[in-house]
């Protein structure tokens, strides 16, 4: 099975090496690794590792914190697709049907910043209209989202009265941006973390700027 693990790495030589070697002991394969942000002091990564069939995901926490300086964020589950180019593709697929835009912007989300679930939404009188969705977002049918419209890309607070009790039971990290206008905009989750981080916002309004271009083309 595959897992995401988001990790802090102190910045100094060989420490993400010895990460992996640590992961090597427990028989932990890593299929990938991000760079989502990096400071003079440590870089956050996500490895996406595979262990054998049986083993569980907390040998994945001690093996990596075993390694002085390291610290994990996050653990869960990963079924996303490994691609090096994902932005890219993911564009093209918006430019080649545009009419159906809105939706390949939702579903390609998840993948791109690794994020539970993505959804859109416009502005009516009678309050924030659902546009797309990704297959694996809430089934809810009406949100009050007193947020919008939105001027820029943030982090949202999962404790606010506006989200959904289901939601806050399960810990989920929510970011949304605008996609070219405040009133359309797209928001992501993650279920159980880990947090959205400033990088990680900053990618996400930039890739929704480009998504509106081609729209608007």
């Amino acid at each position: 099975m595959s897992f995401l693990i988001r990790v802090q790495v102190p910045d100094r030589p060989g420490a993400l090496g010895s990460v992996a070697s640590a992961l090597g002991e427990i028989e932990a394969d890593i299929l990938s690794v991000d760079v989502v942000e990096r400071s003079s002091e440590a870089a956050i990564d996500d490895l996406i590792v595979e262990l054998p069939s049986g083993r569980l995901p907390d040998v994945l926490i001690t093996a990596a914190e075993s390694v002085e300086g390291v610290r994990v964020d996050a653990v869960r589950p990963y079924a996303g697709i490994l691609d090096t180019h994902r932005e890219l593709e993911l564009v093209e697929e918006i430019a080649a049907e545009p009419e159906r835009g809105l939706q390949l912007f939702a579903e390609g989300v998840p993948r791109i910043i690794r994020s539970g679930w993505a959804m859109i939404f416009g502005s009516r009188a009678g309050g924030p209209e659902h546009l797309a969705a990704s297959t694996s977002a809430p089934e809810d049918e009406y949100l009050w989202l007193p947020w919008m419209p939105l001027p820029r890309a943030t982090v949202l607070n999962g404790d606010e009265s506006w989200v959904p009790d289901t939601w806050k039971e399960l810990g989920t990290e929510l970011a949304a941006t605008p996609i070219g206008k405040p009133d359309l905009v797209l928001l992501a989750g993650r279920p159980g973390g880990p947090m959205f981080r400033t990088s990680e916002v900053a990618r996400l309004a930039h890739l929704a700027g480009i998504v509106s271009v081609v729209l608007d083309g």
